[in-house]
């Protein structure tokens, strides 16, 4: 009799832990672009250090932004700046960007997008694993600034954002595993 209610008490137990712990179970990514800011905030003030035709790339290095050595920078030829403001007829243009698009090949754009976004699957572990309900839940911050240079000096500059990412997701499927069956039963019938 008292072995029996051990092995009762220690089976809650196992199956306690199992169900606890299996939400740790669940896939999580961390999507991060290693730069010298920590913080949405961090990056703005960097960003607002920069004066338009006074600063030089030598100083926008010193600010952080590092157009060669910084991660994921995509440097700009005219054309693609001229796509940029496809919409905006050239006398409405800030002076920089028009004056960027005249030059043609004289002008680079060089964009960066630092930032930090966790995604990671929550809820009930074996409703996610047998695919009838997933809750994704993605947090962060994104930035994005885009610098236009004519012989070594910032002529424009323009940014967005996130300043807070706190996004969820979520995926039902009624049927579970089956929810996607029947495409799969029509691709096997000739």
């Amino acid at each position: 009799m008292n072995s029996t209610r051990h092995y009762v008490a220690l089976m809650v137990m196992c199956s306690l832990l199992v169900l606890n712990g299996c939400a740790a179970l669940l896939p999580r990514s961390k999507e991060v672009v290693h730069v010298p800011w920590g913080s949405f905030q961090e990056v703005q003030l960097a960003y607002e250090k920069v004066v338009t035709n006074e600063t030089t790339l030598q100083q926008l290095k010193k600010v952080g932004f590092d157009v060669y050595s910084t991660p994921n920078v995509r440097i700009l030829n005219y054309l693609d700046v001229a796509a940029t403001a496809q919409n905006i007829q050239y006398e409405d243009m800030a002076a920089g960007l028009a004056q960027c698009i005249k030059v043609k090949h004289l002008c680079k754009g060089y964009q960066i997008e630092p930032k930090v976004i966790t995604s990671e699957r929550v809820g009930n572990f074996w409703l996610d694993i047998f695919d009838f309900k997933r809750v994704t839940k993605e947090t962060g911050w994104r930035f994005k600034a885009v610098f236009l240079v004519i012989n070594d000096v910032i002529v424009d500059k323009f940014w967005n954002g996130d300043p807070s990412i706190d996004e969820n997701r979520e995926n039902l499927n009624p049927l579970g595993p089956l929810q996607g069956a029947g495409a799969m039963i029509l691709r096997l019938v000739p």
